[in-house]
């Protein structure tokens, strides 16, 4: 085993000891993501499983921290740092990251490769491509930024008219397509980001531990609100500050608590907004955790009230999973995760008034927050669990034939390990 150093092959405790190109007698898959952080955060079960199936798995992504190294070693998954910056636009940049996806393919030799989020999918896919790797799949997770305003114009404008061409020169020859919501299907293919005939299967999100995401009554006491992720604008912090003020106007008995890291993206709530919110009284702000499960069950009802296209967000899910009620708003991807007005409630997006009006409800309601959680962990359980999610993926990729049955969490697969990185919303 060694240890995480740039450029450096890392391989795992269990299974064996292989060069990158592999073993003679063992199938080879590659996974490519944007951050380190999320091969395990939401890709380790996806990794387990193919090695259940007799693959040996390499994983590439930018920003692989020790905690991230150490979990994938512990899982016998090899992986390599790839310089990347996800958000970034620079050319020069991205051959970089083009090049260097290239040569870890060359070496690798794999049989299959799958890429998630944007530019992974681009590069990664490409790449694999240009090494003629024989099976190639794009897991879209979310369009994001490219494709949030239905019209957009200057820089926006270009930066989707850039990102159709990528994914359309990128994507000539792949295998099959996966994606989170209807509303990314239907501009996967009205942009042509994939060829017409290339199979493009639905999935319901990147999936949760329903055993590890457990449920517990929901606590007594006043209604609490509870915010996981980022805190950018863009997430609807500033939304949810504007309805707890209307709140408290009327003399309503609740709390929001802000769970996640402040973030140097432009779109960043300031320290001196979030000092005055704090100073009102209308949030406490918890700072980052490594662990969302405890806060999750100390809260009485989960609330994203983000503006972005999120693919289907890990943290509704998870909140699901624990028997919380959900408070999200009609952005692609959220409200059709939960059912409105049976697990929670949908609000169109940017109205502080609708979201208050939501809120309201459960203050004034005893009782709704319990029976909208019990009716979230029934659909997440039936829907969402991870190893559900996973039978489906390997069902696409013609792995797996036959049922969708999930693979049982004990017996050929290990127990997944999560590192200790600060969380935040959705899946990358």
């Amino acid at each position: 085993m060694t240890s995480s150093v740039n450029g450096t092959l890392h391989r795992g405790g269990r299974g064996p000891d292989r060069t990158p190109s592999g073993t003679a007698d063992r199938k080879r898959v590659v996974i490519i993501g944007s951050l380190g952080y999320s091969l395990v955060n939401f890709r380790l079960d996806l990794m387990r499983r193919f090695q259940a199936n007799g693959y040996d798995v390499l994983a590439l992504a930018a920003e692989i921290d020790p905690d991230t190294a150490a979990a994938l070693d512990r899982n016998g998954i090899a992986h390599r740092e790839i310089p990347m910056n996800r958000t970034g636009t620079n050319p020069f940049h991205d051959i970089r990251s083009l090049t260097a996806l290239l040569r870890e393919l060359r070496r690798a030799r794999p049989d299959i490769v799958v890429a998630y989020t944007m530019k992974p999918i681009v590069y990664g896919c490409l790449a694999a491509q240009l090494a003629s790797v024989p099976d190639r799949y794009a897991l879209f997770t979310g369009l994001g930024y490219a494709f949030t305003e239905p019209n957009p114009t200057g820089r926006r404008r270009l930066v989707r008219t850039t990102t159709i061409w990528l994914h359309r020169m990128a994507l000539r020859g792949i295998t099959a397509a996966f994606c989170y919501n209807s509303a990314d299907r239907e501009d996967i293919r009205r942009f042509g980001l994939i060829p017409p005939k290339v199979a493009l299967h639905d999935i319901p999100g990147s999936g949760v531990d329903t055993s590890r995401f457990a449920p517990t009554p929901v606590p007594a006491g006043p209604i609490k609100f509870l915010f996981v992720g980022r805190l950018l604008r863009s997430k609807g912090i500033a939304v949810l500050a504007e309805a707890a003020k209307k709140l408290k106007g009327e003399g309503l008995d609740f709390e929001i608590e802000i769970l996640g890291p402040k973030d140097p993206n432009p779109d960043h709530i300031s320290d001196r907004e979030l000092e005055d919110w704090k100073a009102a009284g209308l949030i406490r702000h918890l700072g980052a955790s490594d662990d969302v499960v405890p806060f999750i069950q100390n809260c009485s009802v989960f609330v994203l009230p983000t503006y972005l296209r999120e693919g289907i967000p890990r943290s509704i899910l998870e909140a699901m999973s624990c028997g919380r009620a959900v408070i999200t708003t009609d952005s692609p991807g959220c409200g059709e995760t939960i059912d409105d007005g049976v697990s929670g409630l949908v609000v169109p997006r940017g109205d502080a008034e609708a979201l208050a009006g939501a809120m309201r409800r459960f203050v004034k309601e005893p009782g709704l927050a319990e029976r909208f959680g019990q009716a979230a962990r029934q659909k997440v359980c039936g829907t969402n669990d991870v190893h559900l999610v996973n039978a489906k993926l390997m069902h696409g990729m013609g792995i797996e034939i036959g049922g969708l049955e999930a693979v049982p969490q004990t017996g050929t697969l290990s127990a997944a390990v999560e590192p200790k990185t600060k969380r935040e919303v959705s899946a990358p």
